[in-house]
């Protein structure tokens, strides 16, 4: 349990803020995005018959990242899983189910404690308090092949590795089975892949928003290289 923590101390501390959002093009017709930056993801407006996911916009396949999801107090029902996916995992079924993990193309754990992959689900932790606002910290450490999780800052453990195996790009996923859920993004942590990346980021901490990269005196590649990083 100790070395997570660590592991994620030292991402804190050596690792840069990151910025990605839910995907407006990547998403159940049964999630609304929300707020700044689509930082919130809104489940089932009106009422549920089904699961709705939506995958966030960040690859994570070679790095390692940290990211939160705050759950608003709506925490009940079938399954709340959190977790990563392909870009084939399905993210809307009208029917209750434990939606990431259902198949061989996404990885998750349910608000009931389960971590769900290729459809088998096992005993990982105790099952979340309902109706109650929690926020789940994931740690996707690429060179481990691991993922791990925290609730409200307590580390769970690793709940799946093997996952730099997978041939295929990853992506956060989030679903939800329960009406009116929100999800959203808190901090969003990752290790500097080189030097290069390093000073990337120490340029765009400087800046506020997209237009004032527009404005510095720089080739146009470099430009877009820096406007990656909050996309």
């Amino acid at each position: 349990m100790v070395h997570h923590h660590s592991d994620l101390m030292s991402l804190m501390l050596q690792g840069c803020d990151d910025y990605w959002a839910w995907n407006k093009k990547d998403k159940s017709h049964e999630v609304k995005l929300l707020g700044t930056r689509q930082q919130t993801a809104h489940f089932h407006p009106k009422w549920s018959n089904g699961t709705a996911g939506v995958r966030g916009t960040r690859c994570l396949n070679y790095g390692t990242h940290y990211w939160e999801v705050k759950v608003s107090q709506r925490l009940f029902g079938t399954s709340l899983m959190f977790g990563v996916g392909t870009k084939h995992a399905r993210l809307h079924v009208d029917a209750f189910v434990n939606l990431v993990g259902e198949d061989d193309q996404s990885w998750g754990i349910s608000h009931k404690g389960i971590a769900w992959h290729n459809g088998k689900g096992r005993n990982f932790t105790k099952p979340f308090r309902e109706n109650e606002a929690t926020t789940v910290g994931i740690l996707f450490d690429w060179s481990k092949g691991t993922l791990s999780y925290f609730q409200d800052g307590e580390p769970l453990g690793v709940a799946f590795s093997g996952l730099n195996r997978v041939n295929q790009e990853l992506y956060p996923i989030v679903c939800s089975t329960a009406a009116k859920t929100e999800m959203t993004l808190g901090r969003r942590r990752r290790m500097y892949h080189n030097l290069q990346d390093r000073c990337r980021a120490a340029i765009v901490s400087k800046l506020k928003e997209e237009k004032q990269i527009d404005s510095l005196p720089l080739p146009n590649r470099m430009r877009s290289f820096l406007k990656d990083t909050l996309r």
